[in-house]
């Protein structure tokens, strides 16, 4: 038996053969041609057969695993319609003389290596989706087939790592599981095994190629992959496995009921969307409604800015579909990692720390009133928070109340019908927005901590940066104290307070967040039954388990 471990991303068991995917090898000539004219309408004819490829992969990432996982698609899209990218591999064309697949190999990949060499993170993670796209237009001016990575059985699937619009081409049927021997906990093949639910391990460097074909067990509670296991380990893990499955089978008799401790308290547990697409995980896993409705996917999703009309057929939607469920849905927060070309936002040294979400709203009032007339129009077909992102001080809050006024009075004085009963509040995402909960709590309705955020902000930790993992500490005491002193302010002042962020999904808190007094806990909509079945096996009337009083931050 061989052992090789990694990092995990999604715990569970997964069993069968190793399938080591390696990239298609093909030779590119360097042969220079007499005519450019035709090696230019190959590469346009290229350009716009993958470009469709990315909006039809976007369909199926929608499908397969939400909205916010598919706008890497639309991404790749836009990308194709770069002039500047474009222009350099035409000018290789055209001035050099080149074939259209050299021309596409050298322009793709002097972008990527820009992209590569930037400071900024974000930008450097960036490189990877130009090599996909430059890899697909190449794959097309050659006519080489990618559609099929797997094989005909099902497999674990091993990789050095897997491009986005590979991994969304998967046949689930297929896929046991994913390996992949780089790739970050926020990287997009990890996002989609979430989402998934797939069993998956990422920096996984013990892999061999010789095992390919072997039997093996994808660990994901040991965070290993054992190859040939021995017949004793195979057994017990297939138990574990079933035993896993009877688990699954046994949350869905949870549905209908109550996210109630053994002693009594009873606390709302939501869902987090991307957009409508969504709505049929909120239902299928019996979330009480949406806690965080990502808008900004909105504007992603469209290759120009949204309309109000076209915002608020969105919102509408989803508040229809899911009333009388409360729909909290959160302002547009592009920046930072979200970038949209048609906003012509500028470059930014440290953009994780620069023009993004309300401050953007706030600069560019037109852009701001556009989303919230569409929210408040919306109003009127369900029920619906708004909440603002990226808050950082009392001034702020106040002028976005300001504004979202100035609309309804807009509104009024059209005729048009909006809802009296709105809940409004703010993200607590920010070190400063939790240090000032208690003046911030006399404003709003509610607070919804971000926890993503607000331990990168917390710690000085860029927690897309997969160098840094070693050091980002999600259960530090300093964030768990944050989050209490911001429960505590909401209640004093009658503001109920939830968790929105990755924490608010981890079991081995719920217990520390329900014992500080969270009153909601908004997660990914698969999260929905294991929490609730978590949140019915505590009893508060007892002593902290040993657990819990090494998480709950010390006074």
């Amino acid at each position: 038996m061989q052992v090789a471990t990694g990092i995990s991303i999604l715990n569970g068991i997964a069993i069968g053969k190793i399938r080591i995917f390696k990239a298609p090898e093909y030779k590119i000539s360097e042969e220079l041609v007499d005519d450019p004219i035709p090696e230019l309408n190959r590469f346009e004819k290229a350009r716009l057969k993958v470009q469709e490829q990315q909006h039809v992969l976007y369909e199926k990432a929608v499908a397969s695993a939400g909205e916010d996982s598919a706008a890497i698609f639309e991404f790749h899209a836009d990308m194709l319609d770069d002039d500047d990218l474009l222009d350099a591999v035409k000018s290789i064309i055209v001035d050099q003389k080149h074939t259209a697949e050299y021309a596409a190999r050298q322009g793709f990949g002097n972008m990527a290596q820009m992209f590569k060499e930037m400071d900024d993170p974000y930008f450097q993670a960036r490189s990877a989706d130009v090599i996909d796209v430059g890899n697909a237009v190449v794959e097309c001016l050659l006519g080489i087939d990618t559609t099929s990575l797997q094989g005909t059985e099902p497999s674990i699937l091993v990789a050095e790592d897997l491009a986005p619009s590979q991994t969304v081409k998967l046949d689930k049927s297929l896929l046991l599981g994913i390996i992949t021997r780089e790739g970050s906990s926020n990287s997009h093949t990890a996002i989609l095994a979430r989402s998934m639910n797939l069993p998956a391990l990422i920096q996984c460097k013990g892999i061999e190629d010789n095992w390919d074909g072997k039997l093996a067990i994808l660990d994901g509670y040991n965070s290993c992959v054992y190859v040939e296991p021995t017949p004793d380990l195979l057994a017990s893990l297939t138990a574990k496995q079933q035993e896993d499955r009877r688990a699954e089978a046994l949350l869905q008799e949870l549905k209908g009921k109550k996210n109630t401790t053994i002693d009594g308290k009873t606390i709302k547990v939501y869902a987090n969307i991307g957009g409508p697409s969504d709505v049929g995980a909120v239902q299928a896993n019996d979330a009480e409604g949406v806690g965080l409705f990502r808008s900004e996917f909105v504007y992603l999703n469209s290759r120009e800015d949204p309309t109000e009309e076209e915002q608020f057929q969105a919102y509408k939607r989803v508040l229809e579909t899911l009333a009388p469920k409360q729909v909290i849905i959160r302002t547009c927060d592009i920046g930072a990692d979200k970038t949209i070309d048609y906003m012509h936002l500028d470059k930014e040294a440290n953009p994780a720390l620069g023009f993004r979400a309300v401050r953007i709203c706030l600069s560019r009032k037109d852009f701001f009133k556009r989303q919230l007339r569409a929210l408040l129009r919306a109003s009127a077909y369900g029920n619906l928070g708004i909440m603002f992102p990226m808050i950082i001080s009392l001034r702020e809050v106040r002028e976005c109340k300001e504004i979202l006024a100035e609309c309804r009075r807009e509104l009024a004085n059209e005729g048009v019908k909006v809802s009296d009963s709105i809940q409004v509040g703010i993200m607590v995402e920010t070190p400063a927005a939790a240090l000032c909960a208690d003046e911030l709590a006399q404003e709003v309705d509610f607070f919804s901590l971000g926890t993503n955020d607000l331990t990168q902000y917390t710690l000085a930790i860029d927690r897309q940066n997969a160098r840094l993992e070693p050091f980002l500490d999600t259960h530090h005491p300093a964030v768990l104290r944050e989050i209490q002193m911001t429960i505590e302010a909401g209640h004093r002042h009658g503001c109920w307070v939830g968790i929105c962020g990755e924490l608010g999904a981890d079991p081995t808190l719920t217990e520390t967040f329900l014992r500080m007094g969270v009153d909601e806990l908004s997660v990914n909509a698969k999260s929905v039954l294991p929490l609730r079945k978590k949140i019915r096996s505590i009893d508060l009337s007892k002593p902290a388990s040993a657990d819990t009083q090494s998480t709950a931050p010390k006074a």
